[in-house]
């Protein structure tokens, strides 16, 4: 398999098809609905607090089989079916609808993973076995979140803002890169953090 590619996706206010309505759904749901997305659902079985996010107006939600039309005008679909024929059959729509699928626990029917997300401010660190092992990259992940230093969200913060500051001060790229790097190693170091 060639290499993939890793990405960070805007999703905000975009379209994004979920078909399947149980815990993995859910969990998929939430983590979308975090980045902004427009969420749709569809499954003929819904669970309670997913309804309850329909409710809420949080997400359009239609209880009934999906169909290959539900997949037009998709940006991402993500197949939550626990069915592999089933999810086959929604990758072949998307792909004709150009979308792209995620298909749960299905490597063979799926064009992108979902990496495990370490989080520490504004800091992603995504890490992914492509496809191969998910439980190592959950671990991996659970590994980094006990050992980032909490210190690094406030490192972040402070080097946006100067490098925001530097952007409109007119100094060369060289220039502006040199400032930046002095002042982040000041932080580093000020919060008492190798890196």
């Amino acid at each position: 398999m060639a290499e993939m590619y890793p990405i960070f996706l805007k999703l905000e206010g975009r379209p994004v098809l979920v078909v399947g309505a149980g815990k993995v759904a859910l969990r998929k749901v939430e983590a979308l609905q975090e980045a902004g997305a427009k969420t749709t659902v569809i499954a003929p079985e819904v669970c309670d607090q997913l309804r309850r996010h329909a409710e809420d107006g949080k997400l359009s939600l239609h209880e009934r089989p999906w169909q290959p039309a539900d997949c037009a005008g998709a940006l991402l679909v993500v197949a939550a079916t626990g069915n592999a024929e089933l999810n086959a059959q929604i990758r072949e729509a998307a792909h004709l609808a150009g979308a792209l699928v995620n298909a749960v626990d299905d490597p063979d029917n799926c064009d992108f993973y979902v990496p495990a997300v370490a989080r520490r401010g504004d800091l992603r660190v995504a890490v992914s076995t492509q496809g191969a092992a998910p439980l190592i990259a959950s671990r991996v992940r659970r590994h980094l979140e006990k050992t980032l230093p909490a210190e690094l969200a406030d490192v972040i913060e402070s080097v946006s803002v100067e490098r925001e500051r530097l952007l409109a001060s007119g100094l060369t790229e060289q220039a502006r890169l040199r400032r930046l790097r002095a002042f982040l190693d000041a932080e580093l170091e000020r919060w008492g953090l190798k890196l």
